[in-house]
């Protein structure tokens, strides 16, 4: 047998007690269960050379659940070194068999049969399955499956082996009579998990006997359910799945005719009975089920209603798991095997389960119905979808809208998608996408109108699908609907619900219809996109007049005509409609004769056109036949002509495209169709918009055609019109006021086509729009309209549907009007409260005191009147009095609040409008990041930049701040690509400079002066442009090096460096500045040149800064200046020696007046100090350099004596790290030992160093470890007897610790060492003293 010492890995421990101690008696180790795994009986027992006792008897004792016990025996001679590997390699399968990790079981259980397999050894598999056994009742949850799954494989693996035997070995080892009861549960799990390694191996079959064993083994074990549930009649219905049906009839059918005759008592026995009938249909005969159950079938009237019982008790028993049991399932095949399905469904399922109350019933119901779909005949589809369990399904996702609610829609979503990705007959799928659209509630279907289960749909079921969307739009037939309302409803309802009802459901069909064009994954045609965009253009904008052949729309009228509501639908459905088709692909068939290499094109048909070019063509044809339809909104004559130039301006400009097509031809093309879309909509607005692009365009094209014959009369013609770059820039500003995101996109590509040619007036336009100094000026560039008239946009058509769903689940609501009467009364109180905060109008008061005098209600302290001096009719005249001033008081409140909401609704509409123009300026720089227009758009952003952070900003207001930050620093300092050809401009960017940092100094904010200090660094990078060009020659490249280092450009060095001089002093002299020391890091790592300029004032305000802290900040960025090569570079030479030693001067200098430093900020500078220190003394002993370092060091020396070093820090060690340099190095303490006396003296408090109060152990730390801690020494000692008692009942303790009511014992114990004296621990010190 092998020995076992070479698997414990992790008891290093073991050699060092079994080398030190070879003659000692048993020493017990306590070892986690949860790190040794079962079956790892090892001992730790040094043996005396007459012991007896063998490694067998040693190996068969139990492990225990708290305590294993380890032993080395010592006499055995040791094997060779090679065996000691292969040994401790075999042993590691073991321990991964426990592991938690999933895979690295796996793994374990692949190499142990393989390496088996390899070696061959008796002993070894008999080892293995020793091992095995023990650990299937291991009480840790994820080993046993491991060491089940290890023992099936290696029986698959050696069939000679008997599984009579491995049996045997199961019971033998999990005997639940001879196990101890708290052990019980590991011995029922290790039966069972056993009885799984049986049924793995594969060979069960091929033992008759064996399997009955098994099934009598379970048949035992399914008595504890609070254990093992319903896992032995499972494993039991695996192996009947499995076996052949002779195996069956002659062994196990006698051994489970109880089971089969007790069918209709528990889900899991009916579950056998049905794998039964499945598995061996020609024993299980009707004869045989007969004499079994009393009936030749399992589904009879007579069986309904205990079969409903069982069901009920199966969705009890899965009401966690939230699954449908597989007995449910069963029952339904087996009801479609014996014809019988309507019987099972309408008593068992509707009279019997959707009876009970809302719950678990009712739950495996709905998952019974989405689980039965692939399983049913097309008109079984059609009865069940229309019945009571659809009803109750519709008002369970009514009523279920709210958080807290379980939500059984999504399964119901899976079982769908399933259905229809595994179904290939349309007309099924067909019949289930109805089912579920025609489930309605008042009208509103339950399922989302962006469902996306409709993408697995066969294109003949889509197309019967928009159909059937199509036609119930047309004439909504509510009687072929599913239709229901919740109690709550019922009860609310009223006579106008009915017209309501068709309004819902045509919004819901409308968004349905969008979703699918939407929907990318749906497989669709050209032609039934542009069916469905017909469909919804001609309804949201024109009606039929007389059927006409030629348009296919006005062939089916309308049964309900369309009101307000439904057209406001329509047309933003519509114009959401655009928006998908502008970004759809090619489709599949059209995409797959295109070049591979080729870009992708979204938004145009097959033959290039785009989607909105054929709807612009429909459009006029619509219009070209006034006597079939009729637009709901009639163009003007004027209209009309704007609509006919701009059907010519787009077929010139598609003309000019075949010619050669660019982004500029397409991008008007695109802006013209949009504009003439939206004449349909807005025609009044659009109308002049329409005008200025036509001429817009004429001129452009007009100036490009004649530039060269007409340049002059062109620059005449410039003095009094303006370009018709500003005139195209006007008109998309004008047209990003719209509401449409359609619109915006077309407006970012239009203006990105139109980028070169660009203007200043036309920037300066857009700028103005952002310029938040114009907001209050009379002749500001945005204007705030009123629109209160007319119907205000909707939200998206993504959440319509949520939007129905919210009103449904308010319509549920009973209390509703009484939540809406209690905020209309927690308004009131706020009003009020409001005008209790507000100071009273003086006017009013002035006002009120005058009717009090007219009515002689004004007492006074001379005639002493009062209100009982009046009689009745002045009463009643001054209550009128009064009530008309309070009245007229109250119209100029509400006046006032109505005003300030006007101007809060102005201040977002022009918050969104400028966030919109900000893409505008994102585009330009992107695409015009070189243009010397560019620089104009510095001042603009700094100035939004700056007002943005000093107001009081809400949410949207951050937003438009956060996205122009963006642009600012992200886009516009940082990019790549500036402007290089700003050389005659250079005394403007130089007095833009001087600007900036003048403005930068005056701040109160740091934030905000990062902005301008990095708008600065542009600057000069513009001024600075590009280095010159490199060459090839190595003489050549290393001299370019050297001069790209020095190269400036048109920057004016010496002016430059005097504001950034004035800057840097600004910094060091004020005690508040909102510059930073990073910023002028940034500025010396990026422009060496003026690091170089601006070093000797760094330098003097080492000693000469106004606080401590500036002073630390000017020795970081001198340190930060000369460890850049480039200033070493341009310093070279003498320069950098003079450098070096004005340095050393400030160093020492200001190190002389630190003085005593206790405060933060000094140990912050000294440690800055230091840091200097340490570079500028390296580099000088480094390059050699001739500096006088004699006064730093005397001043480093006598720096302990004032400055407090801790034990271990920043200052400390950078100090002696400067003071090596010196030949110094830091002195070593010594440790001294104290004294006997002084230790019995400082006793008491040597407390300190104990454990802290977190580190030990609760409850048992003292009564278990003090013990522990003195058997090492009471072996030695003879002396050590004291206690000896007490050792022995903690070691019982310990053994006896897992029993429920042991720990209680151990209480005693614990409060008797805490009343222990403090000397205590000093008997313990004197005692290692003494060792």
């Amino acid at each position: 047998m092998l020995s076992l010492f070479y698997g414990l890995r992790s008891m290093v421990t073991v050699f060092f007690l079994f080398k030190k101690n070879k003659t000692k008696k048993n020493t017990r180790v306590r070892v986690d269960p949860e790190v040794v795994p079962a079956g790892d009986h090892v001992f730790l027992q040094h043996e005396q050379p007459g012991s007896q006792q063998s490694e067998e008897q040693r190996i068969l004792q139990q492990m225990s659940a708290e305590m294993v016990e380890v032993s080395v025996k010592a006499a055995e001679p040791l094997r060779a070194a090679g065996s000691l590997q292969q040994n401790r390699l075999f042993l590691d399968f073991f321990w991964d068999l426990a592991r938690p990790d999933q895979e690295v079981r796996l793994k374990a259980v692949e190499n142990l049969v393989q390496y088996l397999k390899t070696q061959n050894k008796e002993d070894e598999l008999e080892y293995t399955f020793k091992r095995l056994v023990d650990g299937l009742g291991h009480t840790r949850q994820t080993a046993r499956p491991g060491f089940s799954l290890a023992l099936g494989q290696v029986l698959s693996a050696f069939e000679d082996v008997s599984l009579q035997s491995v049996l045997d070995r199961i019971k033998e080892k999990h005997s639940l009579q001879a196990v101890k009861k708290k052990l019980a549960r590991n011995a029922m799990f290790g039966n069972l998990f056993g009885v799984l390694a049986l049924h793995q191996s594969g060979r069960l079959s091929k033992e008759p006997p064996v399997v009955l064993g098994c099934v009598k083994l379970l048949q035992s074990l399914s008595q504890h359910k609070q254990h093992l549930k319903d896992l032995p009649n499972k494993t039991m219905t695996d192996i009947l799945s499995e076996i052949p049906e002779e195996v069956f009839e002659e062994v196990l059918l006698s051994a489970l005719q109880t089971d089969l005759a007790s069918a209709f008592r528990t889900p899991e026995q009916l579950q056998l009975l049905l794998v039964a009938l499945q598995r061996f249909p020609q024993t299980l005969k009707p004869k045989k089920l007969k004499n079994l159950l009393g009936s030749s079938t399992i589904i009879n009237a007579d069986n309904i209603p205990r079969l409903t019982e069982v069901l009920k008790m199966a969705a009890q028993s899965v009401k966690k798991e939230r699954v449908l049991p597989a007995v449910v399932l069963d029952l339904l095949k087996l009801s479609l095997k014996e014809d019988s399905f309507q019987l099972f469904w309408n008593k068992a399922i509707v009279d019997g389960m959707l009876k009970e109350q809302q719950g678990p019933t009712h739950f495996l119901s709905f998952r019974l119905l989405g689980a039965a779909l692939p399983l049913l005949s097309l008109s079984q589809l059609k009865e069940v979808l229309s019945g009571e369990v659809m009803m109750l399904y519709g008002e369970h996702v009514v009523t279920a809208q709210k958080p807290d609610r379980f939500k059984l829609a999504p399964e119901m979503d899976d079982y769908v998608s399933s259905f229809l990705q595994g179904c290939q007959d349309s007309d099924r799928q067909l019949a289930v996408m109805l089912g579920f659209s025609s489930l309605t509630n008042q009208g509103y279907p339950v399922v989302p109108s962006v469902w996306r289960v409709v993408q697995h749909l066969q294109p003949e079921a889509l197309l019967g699908y928009v159909d059937w969307l199509k036609n119930m739009f047309l004439q909504p037939q509510m009687d072929r609907l599913l239709d229901f309302s919740t109690r709550k409803q019922k009860s609310n309802q009223e006579g106008k619900e009915q017209e309501n009802w068709v309004f819902r459901l045509r919004k819901w069909i409308v968004a349905r219809l969008s979703s699918i064009i939407d929907n990318h994954q749906v497989k669709k045609q050209e032609e039934q996109i542009m069916d469905v965009a017909r469909f919804v253009f001609f309804h949201a904008f024109f009606s039929t007049k007389k059927a006409s052949a030629d348009i296919a729309e006005t062939k089916e009228k309308l049964s309900v005509p369309l009101d307000e509501r439904t057209r406001g639908v329509l047309v933003n459905s519509f114009f959401g409609l655009l928006m998908s088709m502008h970004h759809l692909p090619l489709s599949d068939d059209s995409a797959e004769g295109a070049a591979v290499n080729q870009k992708r094109v979204l938004g145009v048909t097959a033959d290039g056109n785009m989607w909105i070019y054929h709807l612009v063509q429909y459009a006029d044809v619509l219009l070209n036949q006034p006597k079939h339809v009729q637009n709901s909104r009639p163009f003007s004559p004027e209209q009309r002509q704007a609509w006919d130039s701009m059907l010519e301006s787009v077929a010139n400009l598609k003309k000019k495209a075949k010619k050669g097509p660019s982004a500029e031809s397409s991008a008007f093309q695109q802006l013209f169709l949009l504009v003439g879309m939206h004449l349909f909509k807005a025609p009044e607005e659009l109308l002049d918009i329409m005008k200025d692009l036509q001429s817009c365009m004429d001129k452009a094209q007009e100036k490009k055609a004649k530039k060269k014959k007409k340049k002059q009369a062109s620059e005449q013609q410039e003095e009094v019109e303006p370009e018709w770059v500003e005139v195209m820039v006007d008109i998309l500003l004008s047209l990003l006021s719209q509401q449409s995101r359609h619109i915006r996109q077309v407006c970012k590509t239009v203006f990105s086509s139109i980028c070169p040619h660009v203007t200043a007036a036309a920037l300066t336009a857009v700028l103005d729009v952002l310029d938040p100094d114009r907001d209050d000026e009379e002749d500001s560039a945005v204007v705030v309209t009123d629109d209160t008239n007319k119907p205000q946009k909707k939200k998206p058509k993504d959440g319509d549907e949520d939007e129905e769903m919210e009103e449904s689940d308010d319509s549920e609501d009973s209390d509703e009007e009484a939540e809406d009467e209690a905020m209309e009364e927690e308004k009131d109180d706020d009003e009020e409260e409001e005008m209790e905060n507000e100071e009273v109008d003086q006017n009013f008061r002035l006002e009120l005191m005058k009717v009090l005098q007219q009515q002689n209600a004004l007492a006074t302290e001379e005639d002493g009147s009062s209100d009982e001096d009046m009689d009745d009719d002045a009463m009643m005249e001054l209550d009128k009095s009064l009530s008309a001033l309070f009245s007229e008081q109250k119209k100029k409140t509400q006046a006032k609040k109505d005003e300030k909401a006007k101007l809060q609704k102005e201040r977002t509409l022009v918050r969104e409008f400028k966030i919109k123009v900000l893409d505008l300026v994102e585009v330009f720089v992107a695409r015009q990041a070189g243009s010397p227009l560019v620089l104009g758009l510095v001042e603009p952003l700094l100035t939004i930049i700056d007002r943005g952070m000093s107001s009081n900003s809400e949410q949207q207001e951050q937003d438009f701040l956060r996205r122009a930050a963006d642009i600012f620093r992200n886009q516009l300092c940082r990019s790549k690509v500036y402007c290089r050809t700003a050389g005659d401009r250079q005394g403007e960017l130089h007095d833009l400079l001087d600007k900036l940092m003048t403005k930068a100094q005056k701040l109160s904010d740091s934030s905000v002066c990062l902005y301008y200090f990095s708008a600065s660094l542009y600057v000069v990078k513009v001024l600075r442009g590009a280095p010159p060009a490199e060459t090839t020659d190595e003489p050549a490249a290393g001299r370019a090096a050297a001069t790209d280092v020095e190269f400036m450009g048109n920057v004016d060095v010496d002016r430059v460096s005097t504001v950034f001089r004035d800057a840097l002093s600004s910094f060091m002299s004020r005690r508040k500045s909102p510059l930073t020391a990073q910023m002028f890091t940034d500025l010396f790592s990026r422009f060496p040149v003026l690091c170089v300029k601006l070093l000797d004032t760094a330098v003097q305000n080492i000693t000469s800064g106004v606080r401590d802290h500036q002073q630390g900040q000017a020795c970081v960025l001198v340190l930060r200046a000369m460890q850049s090569r480039e200033v070493q570079q341009l310093l070279h030479g003498a320069p950098w020696t003079k450098l070096c030693g004005n340095v050393t001067d400030q160093l020492a200098a200001s190190l002389q007046n630190v003085g005593q430093a206790e405060s933060k900020v000094v140990k912050e500078k000294v440690v800055k100090v230091l840091e200097l220190c340490q570079f500028v003394v390296k580099q000088v002993h480094h390059q050699k350099l001739s500096v006088d370092m004699d006064p730093l060091q005397n001043v480093l020396q006598p720096l302990t004596s004032s400055i407090a070093f801790k034990k271990t820090g920043k200052l400390e060690d950078t100090y002696w790290a400067v003071m090596k340099h010196f030949g110094v190095t830091k002195p070593k303490v010594e440790k001294t030992k104290p004294d006997g006396d002084a230790d019995q003296q400082e006793a008491p408090k040597k407390k300190k160093g104990f454990l802290p109060e977190t580190k030990k152990r609760k409850k048992r730390n003292k009564p278990v470890l003090e013990p522990a801690g003195d058997k090492s020494t009471s072996t030695n000692k003879p002396g050590a007897d004291k206690g000896q008692a007490k050792k022995k009942h903690d070691q019982k303790a310990k053994q006896k610790r897992p029993a429920d009511g042991e720990t209680a014992s151990q209480l005693n114990p614990s409060k008797k060492s805490k009343t222990q004296p403090e000397n205590q621990p000093a008997k313990k010190k004197k005692k290692k003293k003494k060792e």
